[in-house]
């Protein structure tokens, strides 16, 4: 791993923390908000909202810009809203606080994983993202677990404050360790027209639509893992943060492999994980009321979870590569739109009076729908290169 990289996972850590935080806090800030559990879900979909439009919205006036020094700025602008998450003093002042540092997350990412792909031989790439979404699995493992931990002996707000630390930290490690300018030099600038181009590409919106149906069915059960580890399973709340270390274990070990996945076939690969998720949430259905079955079966999720983020963005910036910004930073969009319908599906789900043990019947039916996409995908993609091959033969023949 480059130094560069390592600057890049660092910062990736910061920002995931900051993104899961409060999938741990909630009923602590349900309570000390004076709001109901699916209410403050809403700072989940929020955030998750913030991202989604924020971030390409950003990226359409900052494509000129030189990569290393936006990715300053935005790491800045993240340090300032996580210090307004803390400061705030009601359940809407920590909402728009967390719009502002969604905001910030959503082109951080687009940017990351641009630059990440630059700073790698070729045949490299998936490998480098896999990389930078290691800091997210990371912050599953550690920042997650502790920042729960923190906040629930110190108060929530501490979490916050923790998180605006690690955010300075990560700035200055950026600003030692990236190059100032890419390996090759900064790329020339696609137009704007180039940019929406490359969206209408089969490959490109497929992928979309794979990573938003995912993480809706990731999500569902996800937002509320500790109503549901705690009144269903009978897990104390003491021992939720063991419960998401265990959880994070799983996704760097999925995240890791993906990334080898995505650098090998990544097609077959995400066929296997969708299929493998499908079934893991249809056993949830039974393990969420046994301690060790449901631990198990939580690793397992977070494991195939992350294993299908490097594949499935790789794809989208290989194709996308004569036009990557805007591409790149509508992936997190695409997460961001699963979470924050997992979120809201979810709460709603509650609100009309299904059980908490219930939900994972709504994360297996999107996992279908996702399977059904990969096919689709992996089908013309197939289709796309026999043409070619036949194409390739006909002018080499003189056809």
């Amino acid at each position: 791993m480059s130094l560069p990289l390592i600057g890049l996972f660092l910062a990736a850590f910061a920002v995931g923390t900051a993104e899961f935080i409060v999938a741990g806090l909630l009923p602590a800030l349900a309570a000390d908000l004076g709001v109901d559990i699916p209410t403050a879900g809403l700072l989940i979909t929020g955030y998750a909202i913030g991202v989604a439009i924020g971030g390409p919205l950003l990226a359409i006036f900052t494509g000129s810009l030189p990569r290393r020094p936006l990715l300053l700025a935005l790491m800045v602008a993240f340090v300032f809203g996580n210090m307004l998450c803390a400061l705030a003093t009601d359940y809407w002042l920590l909402l728009g606080a967390r719009l502002v540092v969604a905001c910030a997350h959503g082109l951080f990412f687009g940017t990351a994983m641009v630059v990440a792909t630059r700073l790698v031989p070729r045949g490299r790439q998936s490998t480098a993202v896999s990389i930078v979404i290691a800091g997210i699995t990371v912050a599953n493992v550690l920042g997650a677990p502790a920042g729960a931990a923190i906040g629930y002996r110190f108060g929530w707000q501490m979490s916050f404050w923790a998180i605006a630390a690690l955010g300075i930290v990560a700035t200055g490690a950026l600003a030692v360790l990236l190059p100032k300018t890419a390996p090759e030099g900064e790329p020339k600038q696609a137009s704007l027209w180039s940019e929406v181009r490359v969206l209408g590409r089969p490959v490109v919106l497929l992928s979309y639509a794979m990573i938003a149906l995912a993480m809706t069915a990731f999500f569902v059960p996800f937002s509320y893992i500790v109503p549901i580890l705690t009144e269903v399973t009978g897990i104390s709340t003491a021992n939720v943060p063991w419960l998401l270390f265990i959880s994070g274990v799983g996704g760097i070990f999925g995240n890791l492999i993906g990334g080898r996945l995505g650098d090998w076939k990544p097609m077959p690969a995400l066929v296997v994980i969708f299929t493998l998720g499908l079934a893991l949430y249809l056993a949830g259905l039974v393990a969420v009321h046994d301690p060790v079955a449901m631990t198990i079966v939580f690793f397992f999720w977070a494991l195939v979870g992350f294993s299908f983020a490097a594949p499935v963005q790789t794809r989208i910036l290989t194709a996308a590569s004569d036009a990557p910004n805007l591409a790149s930073t509508l992936i997190s969009t695409a997460f961001n739109i699963g979470i924050a319908a997992g979120a809201w599906l979810g709460g709603m789900a509650l609100t009309f009076g299904w059980d908490y043990a219930e939900l994972p019947w709504i994360s297996a039916g999107f996992l279908a729908i996702t399977l059904v996409v990969a096919l689709l995908s992996w089908s013309l993609e197939r289709r796309g290169a026999a043409g070619s091959a036949v194409a390739a033969g006909q002018a080499g023949t003189g056809g």
